[in-house]
C-alpha cells in the first residue's frame, strides 16, 4: 500500500478512506430459539430446556464435565469464588489491569484483593510476582486472560499446587483461546466466561462457570451458589440453605440466544485470531513501538489488539500519536482502563461498603502507587485498536499501514 509520508493530521493523504466492514451479530437462528423458548410457557431455567441445552453445547465444545449458567460474567466470577470457599478475611491475588467485574466477587465474599504485577508485553500476570504475593491468608488466584491472550498457566498452576490455593480463570475476553493447545477456562479449578454484549458472543448479559474438577459434589455446590444456595439438582428440592449465596440465575431467553451464538463462535474466534496475528506480524521491526506478545504455542483470540509505544524512540506524546492515528481513520484509545485498579478511590480509601473499611481492616494489605510498576507502565504507554470478525483483509492491511505510517513519522532517526 503506497501512501504519502505526510500525516493526515498535517493535511496528508488519509490511510483509511472507506468504512470498516460490519455485519449482523443476530439473525434468524436466534429468533427461532427465542420463539421456542417462549412457546415453553416458562422462562425459568430449571423448568425450561434452553439454558440446559446452551450449557450442554458449551460443555461439548470445551470438553468439560460440568458448567453452571449465571446472569453475568461478574456473577460467574463471584460464583466461582463462593464455590472455591473464599470467605471473610481471605486474600485473593489478581491482575491490576482488569474490569471491575474481576474484583467485585472478591469483595462481596468479604475477602481482600491483592494485586500481582504483569508481564510487560503479554499484559498478563507474572508468575513470579504471584508467588511473591502469597501469604498464609491467600485462598485463590484469579488469572485474567486479557484481550484473549492466555496467561502462562503452567507455572501458575505449579504455584497454586505448592501453596494449596484455588485457581479461577477470568475468560471473559478469551473464548476459544488456547494455552499450549489447551482451552483456557479448562486449566484452573474454575473457568469464568461472560456473554454480555461486549464479548465474542452475546446473550445481552450472562455468564458461564466451568467446574473442572469433574467432581459432582463440586458441581452441585457451584450450581447452588448461583441460585441462593437452593439445591435444585437431584430428586428433592432443598430450600433450606446453610449459608448465604446470591441469585445469579440465567433466564431461558438468554440461554436461547446462547444456543445460536455458540454455532457462530468458532468462526468468530478464527477471524479474530487471523486478524490479530496479521497486525502483530505487520508491526514487527519498528523502534517506536512493541507489538503484543503472544507465545508461539498459544492461540490468542484478540478481543482487541494492544501495543505499547517506546516513547524514548518517538518525537511525540502518546496523545499526539493517538490523535494522528485517528486522523488516518483508525479508531483507537489510550490504554485499557484509566489507571490500575488499586488506584481507584475504593481501594485508596479502603471502602468497599459505604462508611466502613470492612473487609480491608482484616488484613494489612496496602495499595499505593508503584505496587505494580510494570502494570502502571503498560497503562501509561499502551494504545488499543479494536478488532471485529466482520473486518476485511483490506481493513486489517490499512490498520497496519496507518500504525506504521504514524510510527515511522514520529520515530527518531
Amino acid at each position: 500500500m503506497k501512501l504519502s509520508h505526510k500525516l493526515a493530521i498535517h493535511g496528508g493523504e488519509k490511510t483509511k478512506k472507506n468504512p470498516f466492514g460490519t455485519g449482523k451479530r443476530f439473525g434468524a437462528e436466534e429468533a427461532q430459539q427465542l420463539l421456542e423458548a417462549l412457546e415453553q410457557n416458562t422462562l425459568f431455567y430449571h423448568f425450561g430446556s434452553k439454558v440446559k441445552q446452551f450449557l450442554s453445547d458449551f460443555n461439548t465444545m470445551y470438553s468439560v464435565p460440568y458448567s453452571v449458567a449465571t446472569s453475568s460474567g461478574t456473577a460467574a466470577l463471584h460464583v466461582a469464588l463462593g464455590a472455591a470457599g473464599v470467605s471473610v478475611g481471605d486474600e485473593v491475588i489478581t491482575s491490576p489491569i482488569t474490569d471491575q467485574g474481576t474484583v467485585i466477587g472478591i469483595l462481596y465474599q468479604n475477602a481482600v484483593p491483592v494485586f500481582a504485577d504483569l508481564e510487560p508485553y503479554s499484559f498478563n500476570l507474572d508468575p513470579k510476582s504471584i508467588e511473591a504475593c502469597i501469604t498464609p491468608r491467600t485462598k485463590a488466584i484469579v488469572v485474567v486472560h486479557l484481550a484473549g491472550n492466555p496467561c502462562d498457566m503452567d507455572p501458575i498452576m505449579e504455584i497454586a499446587r505448592k501453596y494449596n490455593v484455588k485457581v479461577i480463570e477470568d475468560c471473559a475476553q478469551a473464548y476459544l483461546t488456547k494455552y499450549k493447545g489447551r482451552l483456557v477456562g479448562t486449566i484452573g479449578d474454575y473457568g469464568c466466561f461472560s456473554t454480555n454484549d461486549f464479548k465474542h458472543i452475546s446473550t445481552g448479559d450472562g455468564g458461564i462457570v466451568t467446574v473442572n474438577s469433574g467432581d459432582e459434589a463440586d458441581y452441585h455446590l457451584t450450581h447452588a451458589f448461583a441460585d441462593k444456595n437452593y439445591k435444585r439438582l437431584g430428586n428433592d428440592l432443598n430450600r433450606m440453605p446453610e449459608s448465604l449465596a446470591p441469585n445469579y440465575r440465567m433466564t431461558e431467553l438468554q440461554g436461547a440466544v446462547g444456543i445460536a451464538q455458540l454455532t457462530k463462535m468458532e468462526w468468530i474466534c478464527e477471524q479474530r485470531t487471523r486478524f490479530g496475528n496479521a497486525i502483530n506480524e505487520g508491526l514487527q521491526g519498528l523502534k517506536g513501538l512493541t507489538p503484543m506478545q503472544v507465545a508461539a504455542d498459544n492461540t490468542c483470540t484478540y478481543w482487541f489488539y494492544m501495543f505499547r509505544l517506546n516513547e524514548e524512540n518517538l518525537n511525540c506524546t502518546r496523545e499526539q500519536f493517538c490523535d494522528a492515528l485517528h486522523a488516518e481513520g483508525i479508531t483507537n484509545r489510550m490504554g485499557y482502563i484509566p489507571d490500575v485498579v488499586y488506584m481507584q478511590p475504593m481501594f485508596q480509601n479502603k471502602q468497599a461498603y459505604l462508611n466502613s473499611q470492612f473487609p480491608f481492616d482484616l488484613t494489612d494489605t496496602t495499595y499505593k502507587r508503584g505496587d505494580c510498576p510494570v502494570a502502571e507502565a503498560i497503562l501509561q504507554t499502551a494504545v488499543q485498536v479494536p478488532i471485529s470478525e466482520f473486518y476485511t483483509k483490506e481493513d486489517i492491511a490499512e490498520v497496519i499501514a496507518a500504525i506504521r505510517k504514524v510510527t515511522l513519522y514520529f520515530q527518531k532517526l
